[in-house]
């Protein structure tokens, strides 16, 4: 199995990076492993520790239609350039969580992402030189007031609200080009969504490319690469589950504000 890390808070509200082990038990770090961090002497056993978001990005940086099938589900073309937005880091959670319903929506999709892990400050660079920035692979959920999507004409409100980027729940270093991505709701054995990465239009060390010629990318800040086919609207009480393979599963509960 792969190695995972994991950003945990304590019974004492301190928060560390760390290795999670086959136990559970959690090896802490003296930095976040973008920076170098090393193993300590300190293990948190699994009642005392509560799993975060893997990261605390300064930016997330997420990718519209970068699957063409989902293109045409939302009745646009493909974009001929990666199609870029912002989420606030304040729409973060971790799986095993809650989203927030919002009041002023009517209709709430889930979009099952993968996400890159940026390593190290990344400017102006080559697809070639992205391939290196990129320190590790996590999963996200771009929760999507879609009404609002579609009445604002523009993104922020639609994407940002508090709760609506859950990610996790750990990161890992390396992702077979091929990994499937599938989203699954409550009990139901048939995934709503089920396509391979390697199936996006624009691949992610051409993102991370494309972006950083935009703005700077920091340590620890975080890419969202699209969502496939097959979005759809979440009900409260939904439970929503996407797994990737060679990653693992970001689960959340919808629940009224």
């Amino acid at each position: 199995m792969a190695q995972r890390y994991v950003r945990v808070q304590n019974q004492q509200g301190q928060i560390y990076y760390g290795l999670l082990q086959l136990s559970l038990s959690v090896q802490v770090l003296d930095a976040p492993p973008w920076l170098q961090g090393q193993p300590t002497e300190l293990i948190l056993t699994p009642e005392n520790y509560q799993i975060l978001a893997p990261c605390a990005p300064s930016k997330i940086v997420a990718v519209g239609k970068n699957y063409a099938e989902h293109a045409a589900e939302m009745e646009t073309a493909v974009p001929p350039e990666p199609l870029i937005f912002l989420k606030p880091p304040t729409s973060i959670i971790p799986s095993e969580t809650e989203i927030k319903y919002p009041p002023q929506s009517q209709r709430v999709d889930y979009e099952g992402e993968l996400a890159l892990v940026i390593g190290d400050r990344t400017f102006d660079c080559t697809p070639e030189e992205a391939q290196t920035k990129i320190w590790g692979y996590t999963i996200a959920n771009d929760v999507t007031a879609r009404d609002l999507q579609k009445r604002d004409g523009q993104w922020t409100r639609a994407k940002g609200f508090d709760t609506f980027c859950p990610v996790g729940p750990w990161i890992v270093r390396e992702l077979s080009p091929g990994a499937r991505l599938q989203t699954f709701l409550n009990d139901d054995p048939n995934p709503v969504q089920s396509a391979g990465v390697d199936q996006m239009v624009f691949p992610p060390d051409f993102l991370v490319s494309y972006i950083s010629q935009v703005m700077t990318l920091l340590p620890g800040d975080l890419v969202l690469t699209g969502t496939p086919f097959g979005v759809s609207a979440l009900r409260l009480g939904d439970r929503v589950r996407i797994e990737i393979e060679g990653i693992g599963r970001l689960e959340n509960t919808v629940v009224g504000r």
